[in-house]
């Protein structure tokens, strides 16, 4: 398994993360599911903006994002960002998660 790991800021003065979050979950997860090799999420925030995105995935191929479509949406919500986000790709060495405890 891989992971790319997005780590941003959102300009709370322009939306709360609470909305931000919002945003994320109708816009951007339904299309991240239908990618290709997708196996799952973990957003990580805090209230002054602070956000970390790891997505995990079946393959390194698959994490380095070939359709393009992590890059289009971030440049999509590039608005909301205090600063551009930075990514990095790793291999997940150690996963133990609970299961179904998403929202």
């Amino acid at each position: 398994m891989y992971s790319r790991v997005t780590l941003l800021e959102i300009d709370t003065l322009r939306m709360s993360m609470d909305d931000a979050e919002q945003l994320f979950r109708g816009e951007v997860l339904p299309g991240l599911r239908s990618q290709e090799g997708f196996e799952g999420i973990l957003v990580l925030t805090t209230i002054e903006g602070q956000g970390m995105i790891v997505t995990l995935w079946s393959s390194e191929d698959a994490a380095a994002d070939p359709s393009g479509f992590a890059a289009s949406e971030l440049s999509r919500f590039a608005t909301l960002f205090r600063s551009p986000p930075g990514r990095e790709f790793y291999r997940v060495a150690i996963a133990d998660l609970p299961v179904g405890s998403g929202t």
